[in-house]
């Protein structure tokens, strides 16, 4: 099952470090239970894994990179990601400190967490093996990358300086991995529209994440379309193109659910991003989600408008929204 989170229920769009602990209460989960896993496997993971190799076979490096990573933070990382698949997958992946194994996607890679070196041991039949027929992960994280939905970063620290030291991130909405990679926290979100007073907090943000975690956080927008990745360099779909008008039956609410677990021993974090697209009449199929979506919107500056990409559907989207939340119709 496909959990569904609904971040706009407070009617209120803010930029914010938003941080839940693991277990603490989500209000806008549908059961407003808390969480405590770092990967989500569902019904959309042969979706994801489809998207992420078509991604990776465009161009890799467009999506992926270190810098300045040590060798000490990238051991912690890689053998906290291969110990934490085993738990959140259930057991379809295994992990016995050398070799990852995935029988869903059908390959087993050695690797050596702590220079990054991976080495494709076994390819056999499972329900997603033939999408993994030709990938040739570049390195352990590349490999680790692949087998789960969510899209990997790994930030680091020296001292009071800290800054991106990887991605991997294979869906990302509408930003170029590699422009924030080797930046500071800063200079990662500056061109997020409304981070000042969140930026101004940066070093207490770091320090948290690094050494009080692990926490979870939510961002969302509204898209015309539910394709996962939107790399400024893949090629061009309906969502934000400006001749694509509003239509309640291609618009979908994403919504990012992201973790941030720190290692304070190699002062570094491990951060997560999962994308959700939910079909925006499903998202809002009671007259009150409908009219906290639209009361959401409605808080946004128009430099955030902009920056969701909402510029040209926005009034028609109001108009559906409140016409939706007063009569609950289609």
């Amino acid at each position: 099952m496909v959990q569904v989170y609904r971040p706009f229920l407070s009617g209120v769009y803010a930029v914010s470090a938003g941080l839940f602990r693991f277990r603490q209460a989500i209000p806008w989960r549908v059961d407003g239970a808390g969480e405590d896993h770092v990967f989500a496997f569902d019904g959309e993971y042969g979706r994801f894994i489809a998207s992420k190799v078509k991604s990776h076979r465009r161009a890799l490096h467009e999506y992926a990179g270190e810098a300045g990573l040590t060798p000490e933070l990238r051991e912690q990382v890689t053998n906290f990601t291969a110990q934490t698949l085993v738990r959140d997958s259930g057991g379809f992946i295994t992990w016995d400190g050398v070799v990852l194994r995935n029988s869903r996607l059908g390959w087993a890679a050695r690797l050596e967490p702590r220079w990054g070196g991976v080495e494709v041991v076994e390819r056999f039949g499972a329900p997603f093996s033939s999408l993994m027929a030709d990938v040739q992960p570049l390195n352990a994280l590349d490999f680790l990358g692949l087998n789960v939905p969510e899209d990997l970063a790994i930030v680091a620290r020296n001292d009071s300086r800290d800054w991106l030291a990887a991605v991997h991130v294979l869906s990302p909405q509408h930003w170029n991995p590699l422009d924030k990679l080797g930046r500071d926290f800063v200079a990662v979100h500056e061109p997020v529209a409304g981070s000042e007073p969140m930026n101004r907090t940066a070093p207490r943000l770091v320090d948290a994440v690094i050494s009080r975690g692990p926490f979870v956080r939510f961002a969302w927008g509204v898209s015309m379309g539910d394709r996962l990745d939107h790399h400024p360099n893949a090629p061009a779909d309906q969502d934000r193109a400006q001749a694509t008008p509003f239509d309640p039956d291609g618009a979908f609410l994403r919504v990012e659910r992201q973790t941030l677990t720190g290692f304070p021993g190699v002062d570094g974090a491990l951060f997560t991003i999962r994308p959700y697209t939910y079909p925006l009449r499903e998202a809002v199929k009671k007259p009150q989600d409908a009219r906290s979506l639209a009361a959401a919107l409605r808080t946004m500056t128009p430099a955030q408008v902009q920056y969701k990409g909402l510029s040209v559907i926005g009034e028609d989207l109001l108009t559906w929204l409140d016409a939706r939340a007063e009569k609950n119709c289609g």
